[in-house]
């Protein structure tokens, strides 16, 4: 054994200068893959980095008239939901939980028509819709007709991870987010003192009564009947589309939507608009796009308007271009067809597109500062 081992190193001696270079070389390739490495991962652009755009609804002449102290605070509320969002986009986090994040903010706020803000039905209770849905694998549900979660988003989301069904409503619903342990509030919680003045002038003007003010909600003020609807400090504002939402791209590129909204002032109890139902009022597909709308949803749920602005990007169209092909061109076709969405695709900035006179949107993308659109 001794002498082949000799004989062994004697002809091959090239194996014994191999193992002392390895070493060297093996730490000088791994260095220089590092090196490499940190030269092809620039920090990405708005063009094709992380990026949220949010709504809170749009409207007509009641734009021409906002002032300066409402336009300040709806200024101010957009700019909290945006920057929950996009904390969650900096720290990689998904595209659904940035959406989701989004919309919660303004479901607390109670300057929008959603969540905490409702609109009131006919019998002057809540019911609250809200939808979302996730690109990459093209999930999602909705929930329509809740009365006590306090952020129907999450109940929406938590259809959609806890049960086959892409839309649950009424009891059902409810009795679903308190079996999941959703939080749970009081019809006096979404009271608003704005938004019950906005429905007291809708019942009168239709020539309905006004039913009684919902169990627990604050006496009513000592002001004329058909007064100015205010909230906070003064600040009053109603506007047609109350709906809020949010679209998000993450930083693996996958998108998402999310859509809440109160409902319409003085509806019907039991209908529902487009904001629940996917394809709708919410869309999200990691191939075209992700968009949320606002506007008359009876029109939008004809038009199955979010699927065709996501179908036109995933044939090839630019976001900008699919949302103005419906916004302004199919939508104003059906006489009262009116309304905007928020659209953000696989690349490039979100975008939105509106036929009303005002939309309250907001957007940020990697890199980028915020930006608020109020009038």
């Amino acid at each position: 054994m001794w002498v082949a081992r000799k004989i062994f190193h004697r002809r091959y001696p090239v194996i014994d200068a191999h193992r002392q270079i390895l070493p060297a070389c093996v730490v000088l390739a791994l260095a220089v893959a590092c090196c490499a490495a940190g030269a092809q991962a620039p920090a990405k652009s708005g063009a094709d980095g992380w990026a949220i755009e949010i709504h809170g609804g749009a409207g007509e002449a009641e734009w021409l008239s906002m002032d300066q102290p409402t336009a300040n605070a709806y200024r101010g509320s957009l700019g909290k939901a945006l920057a929950a969002g996009a904390a969650v986009l900096e720290k990689h986090g998904t595209a659904m939980d940035a959406a989701e994040a989004a919309v919660e903010v303004l479901e607390d706020d109670p300057l929008f028509n959603a969540g905490r803000g409702a609109a009131f039905a006919a019998d002057a209770s809540n019911e609250m819709d809200a939808s979302i849905m996730n690109g990459a694998d093209r999930a999602g549900a909705g929930v329509a007709s809740v009365h006590y979660t306090r952020h129907p988003i999450q109940l929406a989301r938590a259809v959609m991870e806890h049960t086959p069904y892409v839309l649950m409503a009424g009891p059902g619903a409810d009795a679903f987010s308190k079996q999941h342990g959703l939080e749970q509030e009081p019809p006096s919680y979404f009271f608003t003192e704005m938004r019950w003045k906005e429905f007291e002038d809708v019942m009168r003007k239709s020539g309905r009564a006004i039913p009684p003010r919902p169990e627990g909600a604050p006496a009513a003020p000592a002001t004329k009947p058909g007064g100015s609807a205010r909230v906070g400090d003064g600040i009053q504002f109603s506007h047609a589309f109350g709906t809020v939402g949010a679209v998000a791209r993450d930083s693996e590129g996958h998108l998402a939507a999310a859509t809440s909204t109160g409902g319409m002032q003085g509806k019907l109890p039991g209908r529902i608009g487009d904001s629940p139902i996917l394809g709708a009022g919410t869309y999200a597909d990691d191939r075209g796009c992700a968009v949320s709308g606002t506007g008359v949803g009876e029109y939008f749920i004809r038009l199955s308007l979010t699927h065709t602005v996501g179908e036109l990007c995933r044939q090839g169209k630019m976001p900008q271009e699919a949302a103005d092909q419906l916004i302004h061109r199919d939508l104003p076709a059906l006489p009262g067809g009116e309304g905007g969405v928020i659209v953000v695709g696989r690349t490039g900035l979100p975008i939105w597109s509106n036929n009303t006179i005002g939309m309250f949107h907001a957007r940020q993308v990697e890199g980028g500062k915020a930006e608020v659109w109020v009038k």
